[in-house]
């Protein structure tokens, strides 16, 4: 009968003993390596229209390809998307449920300047970043809150352009034609200090409600029409700006005698590939655009971009809004990996029996300065061109 050597049994079960331990560390290791954190990040925009829906398509593309050359990052954006149904009211309704419902580190949106004011205060009192990359009224600024992040510059920062064409052409008095509404307003004291620099005045102002019916639009225009100043500065969401001109055209006002200068509220929007009665009543006008620089990556997004927004037969292409949302979510990704997740909670506030509204009941995020702090350090090259946050400046303008 063979005896077995015990030493040799001893060396084989440690041997396979520390080959199971050592396999369970690096699995652990991997594990471990695989782990994220998720940060929930609230959107809030119009999604029936086709502005939000070219916005969200450069969004989701930006959270691929940024945690595609990210992929060892330990954070990932989690996108919880909220509709604003183009009313001021249900913007702010829509922002209050992120926050209290979905306890967000940051809201994107809204998408304009009339749905951003209660939404910035909820901002501050939460101190949840709200990131927008459309709302360009400095009326905005003038509201106390830093948690009110602008992506994208703000309408005083096209006025010297617009200044200077004037001045080249030895204009000396001007009408400006502007939305009713805070969008509107805002860039009109900016406006009428450039000119002044360039020894010209705004002499007179046409308010137009966005909600304008044809009859409205031509009372107006047939004012301008007695006034001796036949300049005009029009600053207005594109589908309010076609309309006038249309109108204008009907009227004569837009034969030789007349100077039409448009604002980068319309020219952004109007498409490379824009055809049909729109452009042709614009004919002879004059506008400025947010230039954007060429770029191989720009090129690659924009092809990308066309490709998975095209399957549904749209014929669209992506706009400066579409590519400052695209930075945005590159900028918010960034910042969120440099912050901190120890402080990632709310904190909430004990309930009064005389506090009866969500307003009195909502957290207030621990995580919101240390994210504030980091976007305000985030700097790169964007699509866009680069990115750096700016409250107002100059910008380059194409004609």
């Amino acid at each position: 009968m063979k005896m077995m050597n015990p030493r040799k049994n001893n060396n084989t079960f440690m041997y396979y003993f520390v080959l199971f331990v050592w396999g369970f560390v690096l699995m652990q290791v991997g594990l471990g390596q695989s782990q994220t954190t998720e940060i929930k990040v609230g959107v809030v925009l119009d999604l029936q229209t086709s502005f939000s829906k070219i916005c969200l398509t450069s969004i989701n593309i930006s959270l691929s390809d940024f945690y595609k050359y990210h992929a060892d990052y330990t954070t990932r954006l989690a996108i919880h998307i909220r509709d604003s149904m183009e009313d001021v009211v249900q913007a702010s309704s829509a922002a209050l449920d992120l926050i209290k419902n979905e306890q967000v580190s940051a809201i994107i949106g809204p998408r304009t300047s009339m749905q951003a004011e209660f939404m910035i205060r909820l901002a501050n009192k939460s101190q949840v970043p709200t990131i927008t990359f459309s709302t360009t009224s400095p009326l905005m600024t003038s509201i106390n809150s830093p948690y009110f992040v602008r992506t994208t510059l703000d309408d005083s920062s096209q006025v010297k352009a617009i200044a200077a064409i004037v001045k080249s052409f030895g204009w000396r008095n001007v009408v400006a034609i502007y939305v009713d509404n805070e969008f509107g307003e805002g860039i009109i004291p900016y406006l009428t200090n450039a000119l002044q620099d360039v020894q010209a005045l705004v002499v007179n102002r046409c308010l137009i409600p966005q909600e304008a019916n044809d009859d409205q639009i031509l009372k107006e225009l047939y004012k301008l029409m007695t006034m001796q100043t036949r300049v005009f500065v029009v600053h207005m969401p594109p589908t309010l700006g076609f309309r006038l001109f249309q109108k204008a055209r009907e009227i004569g006002m837009m034969k030789e005698g007349y100077a039409w200068l448009l604002t980068d509220g319309v020219m952004n929007l109007v498409k490379s590939n824009e055809r049909g009665s729109s452009l042709e009543n614009m004919q002879g006008v004059l506008g400025v655009r947010n230039h954007i620089p060429k770029s191989k990556e720009l090129e690659d997004f924009r092809l990308r971009w066309k490709k998975r927004f095209d399957k549904k037969g749209n014929d669209e292409e992506p706009n400066i809004f579409a590519l400052r949302a695209y930075d945005s979510i590159t900028a918010l990704a960034m910042a969120v990996e440099k912050t901190s997740i120890k402080s990632l909670r709310y904190e909430h506030p004990i309930a009064s029996r005389n506090n009866k509204t969500d307003l009195a009941t909502f957290g207030v995020s621990r995580y919101g300065p240390s994210l504030l702090k980091a976007l305000s350090n985030v700097r790169f090259k964007g699509l866009a061109g680069e990115f750096e946050l700016s409250d107002s400046g100059d910008q380059a303008m194409d004609l």
